[in-house]
Protein backbone atom coordinates (compact mmCIF):
# COMPACT_ATOMS: atom_id res chain seq x y z
CA UNK A 1 0.00 0.00 0.00
CA UNK A 2 1.16 3.49 -0.70
CA UNK A 3 1.34 6.09 2.06
CA UNK A 4 -1.60 7.90 0.48
CA UNK A 5 -3.71 4.72 0.47
CA UNK A 6 -2.88 4.10 4.13
CA UNK A 7 -3.80 7.65 5.09
CA UNK A 8 -7.08 7.35 3.19
CA UNK A 9 -7.92 4.14 5.05
CA UNK A 10 -7.09 5.64 8.46
CA UNK A 11 -9.18 8.72 7.63
CA UNK A 12 -12.13 6.48 6.73
CA UNK A 13 -11.80 4.81 10.15
CA UNK A 14 -11.73 8.19 11.88
CA UNK A 15 -14.88 9.26 10.02
CA UNK A 16 -16.68 5.99 10.82
CA UNK A 17 -15.89 6.57 14.51
CA UNK A 18 -18.23 9.56 14.51
CA UNK A 19 -21.20 7.26 13.82
CA UNK A 20 -20.68 4.87 16.74
CA UNK A 21 -23.38 3.97 19.25
CA UNK A 22 -21.59 3.71 22.61
CA UNK A 23 -23.99 4.85 25.36
CA UNK A 24 -22.44 2.50 27.96
CA UNK A 25 -18.67 2.55 27.49
CA UNK A 26 -18.52 6.02 25.89
CA UNK A 27 -15.57 4.64 23.91
CA UNK A 28 -15.97 5.36 20.21
CA UNK A 29 -14.25 3.15 17.63
CA UNK A 30 -14.28 3.37 13.86
CA UNK A 31 -12.74 0.88 11.48
CA UNK A 32 -12.15 0.62 7.76
CA UNK A 33 -11.09 -2.44 5.80
CA UNK A 34 -9.76 -2.52 2.28
CA UNK A 35 -10.76 -5.40 0.07
CA UNK A 36 -8.65 -7.03 -2.57
CA UNK A 37 -10.66 -4.95 -5.06
CA UNK A 38 -9.32 -1.75 -3.47
CA UNK A 39 -12.76 -0.76 -2.17
CA UNK A 40 -13.04 0.48 1.42
CA UNK A 41 -15.75 -0.65 3.84
CA UNK A 42 -16.34 1.02 7.19
CA UNK A 43 -17.83 0.13 10.53
CA UNK A 44 -18.30 1.56 14.01
CA UNK A 45 -18.87 -0.03 17.38
CA UNK A 46 -22.51 -0.63 18.23
CA UNK A 47 -23.27 -1.35 21.88
CA UNK A 48 -26.31 -2.99 23.44
CA UNK A 49 -27.56 -3.09 27.02
CA UNK A 50 -27.01 -6.84 26.78
CA UNK A 51 -23.24 -6.43 26.46
CA UNK A 52 -22.61 -9.75 24.69
CA UNK A 53 -24.72 -8.48 21.79
CA UNK A 54 -22.34 -5.56 21.23
CA UNK A 55 -20.39 -5.60 17.96
CA UNK A 56 -16.96 -4.04 17.47
CA UNK A 57 -16.21 -1.62 14.64
CA UNK A 58 -13.74 -3.98 12.97
CA UNK A 59 -16.29 -6.79 12.70
CA UNK A 60 -18.96 -4.42 11.38
CA UNK A 61 -16.52 -3.30 8.66
CA UNK A 62 -15.55 -6.90 7.81
CA UNK A 63 -19.19 -7.98 7.62
CA UNK A 64 -19.95 -4.94 5.45
CA UNK A 65 -17.15 -6.02 3.07
CA UNK A 66 -18.32 -9.64 2.99
CA UNK A 67 -21.90 -8.53 2.26
CA UNK A 68 -20.50 -6.61 -0.72
CA UNK A 69 -18.81 -9.77 -2.01
CA UNK A 70 -15.27 -9.26 -0.68
CA UNK A 71 -13.70 -12.43 0.70
CA UNK A 72 -10.07 -11.29 0.79
CA UNK A 73 -9.03 -8.22 2.77
CA UNK A 74 -5.67 -6.49 2.45
CA UNK A 75 -5.71 -3.90 5.25
CA UNK A 76 -7.62 -2.59 8.24
CA UNK A 77 -7.44 0.75 10.04
CA UNK A 78 -8.77 1.39 13.55
CA UNK A 79 -9.35 4.71 15.33
CA UNK A 80 -10.65 4.86 18.90
CA UNK A 81 -10.91 6.91 22.04
CA UNK A 82 -13.30 8.58 24.41
CA UNK A 83 -16.54 9.53 22.69
CA UNK A 84 -16.55 13.19 21.70
CA UNK A 85 -12.77 13.56 22.03
CA UNK A 86 -10.17 13.45 19.26
CA UNK A 87 -8.22 10.23 18.73
CA UNK A 88 -5.57 9.95 21.44
CA UNK A 89 -3.58 6.75 21.74
CA UNK A 90 -3.59 3.45 19.94
CA UNK A 91 -6.68 1.22 19.82
CA UNK A 92 -5.83 -2.29 18.66
CA UNK A 93 -8.43 -4.81 17.46
CA UNK A 94 -9.68 -7.06 20.27
CA UNK A 95 -9.08 -10.81 20.20
CA UNK A 96 -12.42 -11.66 18.59
CA UNK A 97 -11.85 -9.06 15.87
CA UNK A 98 -8.34 -10.40 15.24
CA UNK A 99 -9.82 -13.86 14.76
CA UNK A 100 -12.50 -12.57 12.35
CA UNK A 101 -9.90 -10.59 10.39
CA UNK A 102 -7.76 -13.75 10.06
CA UNK A 103 -10.72 -15.51 8.40
CA UNK A 104 -10.51 -13.06 5.47
CA UNK A 105 -6.85 -12.00 5.44
CA UNK A 106 -3.33 -13.37 5.40
CA UNK A 107 -1.04 -12.96 8.38
CA UNK A 108 0.83 -10.18 6.54
CA UNK A 109 -2.34 -8.04 6.38
CA UNK A 110 -1.58 -4.39 7.14
CA UNK A 111 -3.08 -3.18 10.43
CA UNK A 112 -3.08 0.61 10.89
CA UNK A 113 -3.91 2.02 14.33
CA UNK A 114 -4.54 5.74 14.62
CA UNK A 115 -2.63 7.28 17.53
CA UNK A 116 -3.77 10.87 16.94
CA UNK A 117 -5.74 12.87 14.40
CA UNK A 118 -2.75 12.86 12.05
CA UNK A 119 -0.58 9.83 12.91
CA UNK A 120 -0.86 6.05 12.97
CA UNK A 121 1.16 2.93 13.82
CA UNK A 122 1.50 0.02 11.41
CA UNK A 123 1.83 -3.68 12.27
CA UNK A 124 0.90 -6.98 10.63
CA UNK A 125 -2.08 -9.10 11.60
CA UNK A 126 0.32 -11.98 12.28
CA UNK A 127 2.13 -9.93 14.91
CA UNK A 128 -1.21 -9.31 16.67
CA UNK A 129 -2.43 -12.92 16.32
CA UNK A 130 0.53 -15.31 16.34
CA UNK A 131 -0.11 -19.04 15.86
CA UNK A 132 -3.69 -18.33 14.80
CA UNK A 133 -6.35 -20.99 14.21
CA UNK A 134 -8.15 -20.60 10.92
CA UNK A 135 -9.61 -22.21 7.82
CA UNK A 136 -6.34 -24.00 7.06
CA UNK A 137 -6.61 -25.91 10.34
CA UNK A 138 -10.09 -27.19 9.52
CA UNK A 139 -9.08 -28.35 6.04
CA UNK A 140 -6.92 -31.04 7.63
CA UNK A 141 -9.95 -32.51 9.43
CA UNK A 142 -11.78 -33.09 6.15
CA UNK A 143 -9.01 -35.49 5.06
CA UNK A 144 -9.60 -37.82 8.02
Amino acid sequence: MTRQEKERLVQAAREARSRCYAPYSHFAVGAAVQGESGNIYTGCNIECASFSATCCAERVAVYHAVMAGEKCLSAVAVAGGAQGDPVRGRTAPCGICRQVLSEFAASDMTVLMAVSEDAYEEVSLGSLLPMSFGPKDLQDTNDM
